[in-house]
């Protein structure tokens, strides 16, 4: 997003204000923020959308990540978590330094089983570059999906004068770009990862393909197996993320074009609340799609259809385990979008390259590619005895601690 972040990828806004793919229903997490969550869920539970998809739908960016998602990457496919889109890269050669050198993570939050997933994933990535001797450290503060609350955090570390580099995973877009920019203004490199902000003044911006795609994959794949006139029940985490609402936006737009009739509802990532949406559809008139904006609370739709008797629906999840499995059991026709989670080992992985003074790109555009039906057999032998709340492309199967770290699930 070279220029203005915002206007090239429209923030990436990955797993968003607080779960970008997933809500913290997985019982094989130990302690999870649950007052928080809950509260999240209360309010958003059932809430018709309120957001106009249009005021998110940007004809440029959607072309642009509808064409990224055949392109070529650059680098080793066994290695998708240092694989770029070829672009402008940038001369890090001011940031080559001797010796280990000092990481300062300020993160959105570890929320819900997405992001969770991936912060075991960076900790054993970040036991790698300790070993090698590239990164003494680093000071980790989690914000815990308060904006207020990362301010703060990143205005510390500048106060603090003692980080050797910023990675930032913002919790928002807006609110979070004047202190990024702060940290900018300390001449230390800056990464800025899974969501964007409105500045290019970090060395890189690390991220998946973006929502757009996301939402052409999906609607693409419900659409060529549904007729007009068919209906879709939409589940949508929550509002005003812009990652989730350009997924949405993109579906919303591919339905319109194929008449197929699609109702939107907010659920928080509440099983209790996706079930009865379910059944009350159900209660109206036949359902012969499902499409989600995170995967999480996918096994509960599934069971809403199995519950009223009804013919099972296609459907798109995501790569979340508990929805490979129950895809697998039920053999529906599914598709499982990926919002790639092994982008977590890339900032530490940058920050090697930046250390020692190699380019890197701009703005770093990981693969994102679904799981279709063909390869879901694959991803399931590859994970057994993972958790339901593991994701399937995690990348790390060639960390320290694979699989029991990961199968133990306990979070740094």
């Amino acid at each position: 997003m070279r220029g203005s972040i915002l206007g090239k990828v429209t923030v990436i806004a990955a797993t968003s204000l607080l779960a970008l793919t997933a809500c913290t229903t997985d019982s094989s997490i130990e302690n999870p923020p649950a007052a928080e969550e809950s509260a999240v869920a209360e309010e958003t539970a059932a809430a018709q959308p309120s957001e106009d998809s249009t005021e998110w739908f940007d004809q440029a960016v959607y072309d642009e990540q509808d064409q990224q998602r055949s392109a070529t990457f650059e680098g080793d496919p066994e290695q998708p978590y240092l694989q770029y889109i070829d672009g402008e890269m940038k001369d890090t050669s001011a940031f080559a330094a001797e010796g280990p050198q000092k990481a300062c993570f300020s993160n959105a939050s570890i929320s819900n089983p997405w992001r969770q997933t991936g912060w075991i994933t960076m900790n054993q990535q970040l036991q790698v570059l300790q070993d090698s001797g590239v990164i003494s450290e680093m000071e980790t503060r989690d914000a815990q999906d308060d904006d207020n609350t990362q301010i703060a955090d990143i205005d510390y570390f500048i106060a603090e004068g003692n980080c050797d580099a910023f990675i930032i995973s913002p919790n928002s877009t807006a609110a979070m770009t004047p202190a990024v920019e702060r940290a900018c203004e300390t001449g230390k490199p800056v990464i800025v990862f899974d969501r964007g902000v409105q500045t290019d003044c970090a060395v890189t911006f690390i991220h998946p393909i973006g929502g757009f795609a996301w939402g052409i994959d999906t609607a693409e794949f419900l659409s060529e197996r549904l007729g007009e006139g068919d209906k879709v029940v939409a589940l949508r985490i929550l509002p005003g993320v812009d990652v989730l609402e350009q997924r949405w936006a993109a579906a919303e737009r591919i339905f319109e074009e194929n008449g197929i009739e699609a109702v939107d509802y907010f659920t928080g990532a509440d099983p209790v609340e996706i079930k009865s949406i379910i059944s009350d559809e159900l209660a109206t008139g036949d359902v012969q799609g499902v499409w989600m904006d995170a995967g999480d609370g996918a096994v509960a739709a599934i069971e809403a259809f199995e519950d009223a008797g009804a013919d099972l629906p296609v459907m798109t999840g995501e790569d979340e385990m508990s929805f490979l499995r129950k895809w697998d059991e039920t053999g529906i026709e599914a598709l499982a979008p990926v919002y790639s989670n092994f982008q977590w080992r890339t900032p530490l992985l940058a920050l090697e390259k930046i250390f020692a003074g190699e380019e890197v790109p701009a703005e770093w555009v990981l693969p994102q590619s679904p799981i279709t039906e063909d390869e879901r057999g694959e991803f399931l032998t590859a994970n057994e005895g993972m958790p339901d709340g593991h994701y399937a492309k995690f990348g790390g199967e060639d960390l320290p601690g694979y699989p029991q770290v990961w199968q133990d699930r306990q979070i740094p």
